[in-house]
């Protein structure tokens, strides 16, 4: 079971507000840069995604870090990184994490099905979209950094390691766990892959109530990513 964390409110309060300000400026930084008029000759999908990644998951490791220190508490310490069942916890994160993909890819399927009875085009991530158009090996293995490590790494300092367990300790479990899952899903900004993320987080939010170290979802996490870049990556480019 999920030990309880010291987390202050305000403490809190301080670490969503720099990070909405972060994501907030990335947005206006790139209404700035107005790619129609671009001399940059970037692609504009991957200029979002390099601001996108810098402004949200950049700005989340130093915040946390920030965070931890108003708490005196070291990183493993406060995300339960130095469990001693540590093999148990990463064996359990990556046979949930491939236990996990063909339910998940069979939602995906799923809410694309009723997207298109509802005669609404489902459409792929910009995160896709980039990788399927990238021409460089260099660009695709930088997408893959990013989406395969630093990502998960973030997103579950964010969800799991900070805002569930305060919403939790608050008095408001369940709040804590479809709130939290919900945002998650809703924060990938793509409606086709809502309802498959939102099932992702509950599974994410699960392993680290079972196992009480954040390393278990960001490993689930980071696989599911991985299954996903690579089935892109190997995929024939159509013409």
């Amino acid at each position: 079971m999920l030990s309880e964390k010291p987390w202050k409110p305000e403490s809190v309060l301080r670490f969503f507000l720099g990070l909405f300000t972060s994501i907030f400026g990335g947005v206006l930084l790139l209404s700035w840069l107005n790619f129609s008029n671009s001399p940059t000759g970037f692609n504009p999908k991957f200029i979002t995604l390099i601001i996108g990644t810098f402004s949200f998951h950049g700005m989340a490791l130093l915040l946390t870090h920030s965070f931890l220190r108003e708490h005196n508490m070291r990183w493993s310490v406060g995300f339960g990184f130095a469990s001693s069942r540590l093999g148990r916890t990463l064996l359990l994160a990556t046979i949930v994490g491939i236990a996990i993909l063909p339910i998940i890819w069979s939602l995906g399927e799923l809410s694309a099905k009723i997207m298109n009875s509802l005669q609404v085009k489902p459409v792929e991530q910009d995160t896709v979209q980039t990788l399927r158009s990238a021409a460089s090996l260099d660009l695709k293995m930088l997408i893959g950094i990013l989406s395969v490590l630093v990502a998960p790494f973030a997103e579950e300092l964010v969800f799991r390691g900070i805002l569930y367990p305060f919403i939790k300790q608050l008095g408001f479990p369940r709040l804590a766990f479809w709130g939290t899952s919900l945002l998650f899903a809703a924060i990938h900004n793509n409606a086709t892959i809502f309802l498959p993320l939102t099932f992702l987080a509950v599974i994410l939010t699960l392993l680290y109530e079972t196992t009480n170290n954040l390393l278990a979802p960001i490993v689930t996490h980071s696989l599911f990513n991985f299954a996903n870049f690579f089935w892109l990556v190997t995929q024939p480019i159509s013409r």
